[in-house]
């Protein structure tokens, strides 16, 4: 996998990666083969089993979902202790 197709990678394409390693090693290949098979690293394999092995398609879905909503929010939070801060300022006079 090259550098600029990793970055295309989305979880749903990760996840059906996961599983065709699990399907080829449960044919007798070594993780090793079964992800070069596939075109990955076999560090990139444990990487993304660790982060995301055990999921399905809707988790994933739930996963981006709440990324977006965490993006959302923390933005939000920058934004209020901004707001703090000036009105902070304001208030002691220092403007």
């Amino acid at each position: 996998m090259k550098k600029d197709e990793k970055d295309k990678v989305t979880i749903e394409q990760i996840i059906v990666h996961l599983r065709e390693v699990e399907v080829l090693c449960s044919q007798g290949k070594t993780i090793g083969e079964a992800a070069r098979h596939i075109g990955m690293t076999e560090q990139t394999y444990y990487r993304w089993r660790k982060q995301y092995g055990g999921m399905n398609s809707c988790d994933a879905k739930r996963l981006k979902e709440l990324e977006k909503e965490n993006v959302r929010l923390k933005k939000l939070v920058g934004e209020l202790s901004l707001d703090k801060a000036i009105l902070k300022d304001v208030a002691e006079g220092k403007y």
